[in-house]
């Protein structure tokens, strides 16, 4: 079996290893796409705080199930999309159906072996039929599952203004799932190429450049009211630090990206707008059925976010390329 291995920073192969052999309530899946994540970039960049090497990459997976599991609904030959969020299933925060919070949630190709390979072997609860969408689009519902579990954690409702900043895949998923529940959405982000794609594709209705100016042109779009909710995607303390004074008197601030820092704000600020303040981690099974039902009404443009595709035997030549900001790159998917 091949598969991609990251040995060390800046250090891809591809090697061969034994086809892995499902156990108890597990399904073989032959793995046919998998995206490039922002988290895939940081392990190979050295970037990624919760990462050991070795490790076989790769979260973002579907393919057909090989081998089912004895007993499961899932069949052999079925499309599925993994759910790569392996949770213990006992824990307070799993017994109350938060499975993306588990205490000792390991994910794939972070916490333990991925599936940037040619199989994979995962408990069948970690498995979703994504049956009538294509297998590319399959390989998105991950990252987009997390913009809509976030979208769902700020309650996001007809009418309001969001503000997404970062302009990222994972904040690309929120602008589309904010703008799906009838947001007016706003992206803020440092880059105008990613700015110029949001707005091209309808992504935000408005794009602002983060910059000195940039908090006076936010005032000025919501005449000085701000914004219902702030999503932060920015994997940036100073970012994420900023982002209070963005949301409305009686808004939510929803902290998407994860940084190994202390986020600080304002108390009076906080206090006086009775600021809700948020986090968002992974996403859970209902965010998963939430986006495939969006993609089988082809209300979510994957063609379009698929910026880069190549072959597995080709990425670890392709990666030193996706990382520069200058390649453009939004999702890349793998065909494995």
């Amino acid at each position: 079996m091949r598969a991609l291995l990251c040995k060390s920073p800046r250090m891809l192969e591809i090697v061969d290893r034994p086809r892995p052999e499902p156990h108890n309530g597990e399904a073989l899946v032959r793995i046919e796409r998998a995206g490039v994540c922002g988290t895939d970039l940081h392990i190979y960049n050295g970037s990624q705080p919760y990462f050991e090497y070795p490790r076989i990459i790769g979260h973002e997976l579907a393919g057909h199930i090989e081998l089912a599991a004895p007993g499961g609904a899932l069949k052999a030959g079925q499309q599925v999309a993994v759910i790569p969020y392996l949770a213990c299933g006992n824990c307070v925060a799993c017994r109350r159906g938060k499975t993306n919070c588990c205490q000792t949630l390991r994910v794939l190709g972070v916490h333990t072996d991925g599936g940037m390979a040619e199989y994979i072997s995962v408990p069948e609860a970690n498995l979703i039929a994504a049956d009538h969408v294509t297998l590319d689009a399959a390989a998105m519902v991950e990252f987009l599952a997390i913009g809509a579990h976030a979208v769902r954690r700020g309650a996001v409702q007809t009418g309001q203004r969001a503000l997404v900043v970062g302009a990222g895949p994972i904040g690309i998923a929120c602008m589309i799932f904010a703008r799906l529940r009838g947001a007016d959405v706003t992206a803020l982000d440092t880059r105008a190429d990613r700015l110029d794609f949001c707005a091209r594709e309808g992504l935000a209705a408005h794009c602002t450049r983060a910059g000195a100016s940039a908090r006076d042109e936010l005032a000025a779009l919501t005449n000085g009211d701000f914004f219902d909710c702030v999503f932060d995607a920015t994997g940036s303390a100073k970012a994420m630090n900023a982002g209070f004074e963005f949301v409305a008197h009686g808004g939510a601030y929803v902290l998407v990206s994860i940084v190994r820092d202390t986020i600080s704000f304002a108390d009076p600020e906080f206090h006086k707008r009775e600021t809700t303040l948020l986090s968002s981690r992974n996403a859970t099974r209902e965010d998963f059925e939430t986006v495939l039902a969006a993609l089988r009404a082809e209300r979510i443009p994957t063609a379009t976010l698929n910026t880069h595709r190549a072959k597995l035997s080709e990425a670890p030549g392709l990666f030193p390329t996706w990382i520069d900001p200058a390649s453009g790159a939004i999702k890349a998917i793998l065909e494995i």
